[in-house]
C-alpha cells in the first residue's frame, strides 16, 4: 500500500494549508495532530500517524493523559514527537486553568456555540460533551462525555457528574453534535437532556442548557422551551 505524504496531497486539503486559509478551528484533532507531527514514516504519513495516535487513546483527553513513554512506543512516533504532542497538550490544559479574568463567561446559548462550533461542526460522529462552569458561568473546561450515537447506553450522567464534582463545578451546559448538519433535537436528545437535569438537580449542579451544533447553526434546547 502506498502513502501519500503531507506534500504529496492536494495543496487544498494539507493540513497547514488549510489552517492558512480557514484558520485553526476549521482543523479536526486528526489535522492538528498531523501539524505538530510535522512528517510521517516511510510506511505513514503525518495523518496516519495521528489516525493512530487517536485510534490507541480514543481522544485528546487520553492522549493527556498517556506518558510520553506510552506514545513513543507506537510504530513512527518515537520519543520526539510524543514529547511535542505531550509539550502542545500540556499548554492547552495550563491555557483552561488560567486565572478567572481571563477565563471565558457564557452569557447567551451563542456564546457556547462560539465557544465550539470551530471544532464540533466537523466532527463525523456525535461527541456529547459538557462545559463545566464556575459560579460566576465562567468555562473550567470543556469535558468529552462520550463519542458515537447519542443513546441512554452511552450518555451516564453518573459519568458526567462525577467529572463535574471532580472540577468543583457549579453548573454546566451540555452540547454535542448532529454530524448531518441539521441541529433539530431528537427526542432521544430532549429524554436525555430531562434525565441529566434531574440528576443534577439532586446533586445541586445546575444544567443550564443544552446546545446542539449542526453545521454553522445551533439549537439551544433551553431557549426552544424543551427543557
Amino acid at each position: 500500500m502506498e502513502y501519500l505524504t503531507l506534500k504529496e496531497m492536494p495543496e487544498q486539503q494539507r493540513p497547514r494549508e488549510r489552517l492558512l486559509h480557514f484558520g485553526a478551528s476549521s482543523l479536526s484533532d486528526i489535522e492538528l495532530l498531523a501539524i505538530l507531527l510535522r512528517t510521517g514514516t516511510k510506511n505513514a504519513s503525518a495523518i496516519d500517524l495521528a489516525k493512530l495516535l487517536l485510534a490507541k487513546f480514543g481522544d485528546l483527553q487520553g492522549l493527556l493523559d498517556a506518558s510520553v513513554e506510552e506514545m513513543a512506543k507506537l510504530k513512527g512516533i518515537g520519543t520526539a514527537k510524543a514529547v511535542q504532542i505531550k509539550a502542545a497538550l500540556e499548554l492547552s490544559k495550563r491555557l483552561m486553568i488560567l486565572p478567572s479574568a481571563k477565563r471565558v463567561t457564557i452569557r447567551t446559548p451563542k456564546d457556547v456555540a462560539a465557544l465550539v462550533m470551530g471544532d464540533m461542526r466537523y466532527l463525523d460522529k456525535e461527541y456529547f460533551r459538557a462545559l463545566l462552569l464556575n459560579t460566576k458561568n465562567q468555562v473550567l473546561s470543556i469535558e468529552t462525555i462520550s463519542i458515537g450515537t447519542l443513546d441512554s447506553s452511552m450518555v451516564h450522567p453518573r459519568e458526567l457528574f462525577k467529572i463535574a464534582v471532580k472540577k468543583s463545578a457549579a453548573a454546566l451546559i451540555l452540547v454535542h453534535n448532529h454530524p448531518s448538519g441539521d441541529p433539530t433535537p431528537s427526542k432521544d436528545d430532549i429524554n436525555i437532556t430531562k434525565r441529566i437535569v434531574k440528576s443534577g438537580e439532586i446533586l445541586g449542579i445546575s444544567v443550564l442548557d443544552h446546545v446542539i451544533i449542526g453545521d454553522n447553526k445551533f439549537i439551544s434546547l433551553k431557549t426552544e422551551g424543551l427543557i
